[in-house]
């Protein structure tokens, strides 16, 4: 059994029922001279995250365990995305308009691929979803259960918007959920930290919250 010291609780789960999910990654997100930066966001806050995201994929990797990344992805004809997402935004963008590394989170394009830090190897699921929720219209909650998963460790970005809609999903499904919380961040360094704080409210209304060290200290641990 491994048992993670995390707030508000110590979350315990046997190897094989935990995944990590790596949630949008994407250039468009987080490189300089990506769409974030061309609506004005700092990007350095999302770039600064990358060690501690490879180091949770590489203990991941190195144990066997399964990994699932995100993408934040519409076709191309943009018929998975709603008008009232379509008129979210920067009015004088939108999403598949052409942006400074093709169209903006069209599938396929190259600001819609992760950055190659951490991009997938071989036998590691890439969920391509059209919403904020990596279980909207996706197959991800079948995926997770076929392979016997029980606990979901998070990573990634934006923390209030991606990843917090992600584990808020995964948690009314029956999940528990645990975020990497230095391994997660927002443009916005106090929208990071309000979302993380309301997720582990009230006892871990959502999940629980824990360092990068932490998580890879308990899963190199002997299992008791």
């Amino acid at each position: 059994m491994i048992t993670f010291p995390s707030r508000p609780f110590p979350l315990s789960a046997r190897r094989p029922n935990i995944a990590l999910m790596v949630i949008d990654m994407q250039r468009d997100f987080v490189e300089p001279g990506g769409f974030g930066e061309a609506l004005g966001n700092d990007v350095s806050r999302l770039t600064g995250i990358i060690p501690q995201v490879a180091r949770l994929l590489a203990i991941f990797r190195a144990k066997g365990m399964k990994v699932i990344h995100t993408k934040e992805a519409h076709r191309a004809d943009l018929s998975d995305c709603p008008p009232a997402k379509h008129r979210r935004g920067d009015a004088k963008i939108a999403i598949g308009d052409e942006g400074p590394m093709g169209r903006i989170l069209i599938s396929g394009e190259p600001g819609n691929d992760i950055v190659p830090a951490l991009y997938p190897v071989d036998g590691e699921l890439v969920i391509e979803k059209p919403g904020k929720g990596a279980f909207y219209a996706t197959n991800l909650n079948t995926i997770l259960d076929d392979a016997d998963i029980t606990h979901l460790v998070f990573a990634g970005v934006t923390t209030e918007v991606c990843v917090q809609t992600t584990m808020r999903e995964a948690a009314d499904r029956g999940y528990e959920t645990l975020i990497a919380e230095d391994a997660t961040d927002s443009y916005f360094p106090e929208f990071k930290q309000a979302a993380i704080d309301m997720m582990i409210a009230q006892g871990g209304i959502i999940g629980c919250a824990a360092t990068t060290d932490q998580i890879i200290n308990a899963l190199e641990a002997r299992p008791s």
